[in-house]
């Protein structure tokens, strides 16, 4: 009798010691040795995910974060990347996988950026190389197609806005967010494969005729638009000189699209010089008359607006005034003063 109470002691102290144990595991908060992310992915098994957490040093022990859950099946793992930088213990941990408190990369795209940009805020956001996107911006053009059939990328129709992504997504799925924004703004402001021939010329206020204007050539005036100018009262001015010059079939001299055309060659060194005027290339609007073959970034709501309703003027020309704005002018003897008056000013700074 009392080798079997000696036996049932050992059991008794042994069970304590491994609740102990066990507890101590799942309650002991662990301090991640620096910020830990980890993705989930669909199909993973528990044990997989576990052993992923116990290598980044966010569980102790991989085993009682196995058994915790099978103990309390609430819901299953959600596949997600998750970041870990505090402490926290097992029950906190599985928790936040049973909810899915995932991690998103905020991507902030600025009006105007080109796919080139976008590509470089992909990636400085950690969601991948930048190339990566480039790819999918160059080469999934099914999802512009009704819009624009003869796109050869989607640059214009990457939407700029504050995006949230996490690593779980693919590039593809990423730029599909992007047009899709862009197509939920192009509605709402009529720009559609539909409406966007009649667009322009249904506003009165309007001095030139672009009815046979498409989605296609309003973006990539609208994009023109976008680089020119930062202030929103001046977008209308600044595509209605754009419209006067195609309607004289003056070329649009449109410093923006050269950047355009070193960017697409990989030569662009961040700075533009007068050599860089007789560039060879069909988005050099100094060599070729008309718009360029396509739009020349993405533009955003205003510049949009601005393309399909421009300003009536007589304007022909445009030049900065050194505070952040432009003087527009109507003929070249006019533009000149107003030039010479931008480097007296710059001059005086």
């Amino acid at each position: 009798m009392g080798c079997v109470r000696r036996f049932l002691g050992i059991l008794a102290i042994a069970a304590l010691a491994a609740g102990g144990w066990f507890y101590w595991n799942l309650l002991t908060p662990v301090t991640p040795p620096s910020i830990a992310t980890i993705l989930v992915r669909p199909g993973y098994s528990t044990r997989h995910i576990a052993s992923e957490l116990k290598s980044a040093g966010i569980i102790r022990n991989e085993r009682v974060f196995v058994f915790w859950h099978y103990l309390h099946r609430h819901g299953s793992l959600k596949a997600g990347e998750y970041r870990f930088e505090n402490a926290a213990n097992i029950k906190d941990i599985h928790r936040r996988l049973v909810h899915g408190d995932v991690y998103f990369h905020t991507v902030v795209i600025p009006e105007g950026f080109t796919m080139f940009e976008i590509a470089h805020a992909v990636e400085t956001a950690g969601l991948g190389p930048a190339s990566d996107f480039l790819k999918a911006a160059q080469s999934d053009t099914t999802l512009v197609s009704d819009l624009d059939p003869n796109a050869t990328s989607l640059e214009g129709y990457l939407f700029p806005d504050t995006y949230e992504f996490n690593r779980m997504q693919s590039m593809d799925e990423m730029a599909a967010a992007m047009v899709r924004q862009f197509r939920q703004v192009a509605r709402q402001i009529g720009l559609t494969s539909s409406t966007a021939l009649i667009a322009v010329k249904q506003d009165a206020s309007t001095s030139v005729d672009h009815a046979g204007f498409d989605v296609h050539q309003v973006v990539t005036m609208a994009s023109i638009v976008e680089k020119e100018t930062a202030v929103p009262e001046e977008r209308p001015l600044v595509a209605s000189v754009y419209y006067n010059r195609l309607d004289r079939n003056m070329a649009l001299d449109a410093d923006p699209s050269i950047i355009y055309a070193e960017m697409l060659a990989g030569t662009y060194q961040g700075a533009l010089h007068h050599a860089d005027m007789q560039f060879k290339s069909p988005y050099n609007t100094y060599r070729n008359a008309g718009l360029p073959p396509g739009p020349i970034g993405n533009p955003g709501r205003g510049a949009l607006e601005a393309a399909m309703h421009p300003a009536q003027s007589d304007y022909f020309y445009f030049v900065a005034d050194a505070q952040g704005h432009h003087k527009f002018a109507k003929t070249m003897e006019e533009h000149d003063k107003n030039v010479a008056a931008y480097r007296r000013a710059m001059r005086g700074k």
